[in-house]
């Protein structure tokens, strides 16, 4: 048998470090990953109520009914299964995320499934819906004041315990096979194909890590769609402002109040060139959204969900101004009763001084007419009204 001992000068080198215990564990756990994935149905795609005679669709694809309740329940399989099959997740030794509460709770779930401790680091301002969730699943919080801080610190507690640092904020865009595999953005597409409109105009994402935006606008160029990619971005982010400048070192100083999205630098997994357009979204009008939204389907959403749909809704009322027909499509990224005591508190907004109602009134504007307040109505003979 080989050992790593140096042999005489000559002699062919050969070191065998096979381990065939690890590697019947590692089997068994990319089997039971694989076997959430096969056990899942897909998420539905809901239509939001607009007037037929728009000729504009909007549609929300539903991440929320995950079996941990949001879209990171995608990603955080995907990260998973590249930490095993790269050899970086081991036995006994705990994963580490740094991760602002959807993640981290997705993450826990799959540790539970293989067996491995896991450890969320995470700022200290994560609501306790969040936290509940996280340890509901075997999983321990780290908490840090510095929102900026849980790089530094995920690292850390790596390197002091001997587990594995997932680092989403890196791997997001490479842990996911963009070309199809059943992904978010080949689901979305199949899921269109009876609609009247079934390749969208636009497809809106919001960005934490940047790996979702980089999956579906990688996928619309495979597949050599028309479809444009717009990411919506919160207030306290730089991912637009690093977009527009083209400055890969933009920071901000404070994290953002839209828990999963948003983030103070321009993290290695959010891929500029592949955007097509962004928006930066006031933080009371992606609440206003959220609640817009509960009137219109009786679904109550995070506050990530609402920064997209109002950047979709902007985006239908261009389409009804110029009389352009199509499809819309945005995602509803995880269920709002785990912010009851934030977007749906108006004690929060107001301690947040968060005035949501000139928002709301934009929104309820453009259901009643069509038209985005402010915006010209288009070519004479265009628009809901005709």
């Amino acid at each position: 048998m080989s050992t790593d001992q140096p042999t005489r000068t000559g002699e062919t080198l050969d070191v065998d470090r096979t381990d065939p215990a690890y590697r019947a564990w590692l089997k068994e756990a990319v089997r039971r990953v694989q076997a959430d994935a096969n056990r899942s149905a897909d998420t539905h795609l809901l239509r939001f109520p607009l007037p037929e005679r728009w000729g504009v669709d909007l549609y929300l694809k539903d991440e929320s009914t995950h079996p941990t309740g949001s879209l990171k329940h995608r990603l955080a399989r995907s990260l998973f299964l590249y930490g095993l099959c790269n050899g970086w997740i081991r036995p006994d030794r705990p994963v580490i995320e740094a991760s602002s509460g959807s993640t981290a709770v997705s993450e826990a779930y799959f540790a539970k499934l293989i067996g491995v401790p896991f450890v969320a680091v995470m700022p200290r301002t994560t609501s306790a819906e969040k936290i509940r969730l996280i340890e509901f699943h075997g999983a321990r919080c780290h908490f840090v004041d510095d929102p900026r801080g849980v790089y530094e610190a995920a690292a850390a507690l790596a390197a002091e315990t001997g587990g594995h640092y997932m680092d989403q904020f890196t791997y997001a865009e490479r842990a996911t096979d963009w070309r199809g595999n059943n992904n978010i953005a080949e689901s979305i597409f199949r899921q269109l194909r009876l609609e009247r409109f079934p390749e969208p105009a636009w497809i809106v994402a919001t960005a934490g890590t940047g790996g979702t935006s980089a999956t579906l606008a990688r996928y619309v160029r495979y597949q050599q769609y028309d479809t444009r990619v717009c990411v919506a971005d919160p207030e306290n982010s730089c991912f637009f402002e690093g977009w527009t400048t083209g400055d890969p070192h933009v920071t901000c100083d404070c994290g953002s109040r839209i828990e999963g999205i948003g983030r103070p630098r321009m993290e290695p997994s959010f891929v500029p060139g592949a955007v097509d357009r962004m928006m930066k979204v006031p933080d009371a009008a992606a609440v206003a959204a959220v609640r817009a939204l509960e009137r219109a389907i009786g679904r109550k959403a995070g506050g990530s969900t609402g920064t997209g749909l109002w950047s979709a809704l902007k985006i239908v009322s261009e389409m009804v101004a110029e009389g352009r027909t199509g499809s819309v499509v945005t995602l509803l990224c995880d269920p709002g009763d785990r912010y009851l005591d934030k977007y749906y508190s108006d004690t929060w907004l107001a301690a947040q001084g968060l005035d949501i109602g000139p928002y709301a009134a934009t929104i309820e504007s453009l259901l009643r007419t069509g038209v985005w307040p402010g915006r010209p109505t288009g070519r004479p003979g265009a628009g809901p009204g005709v």
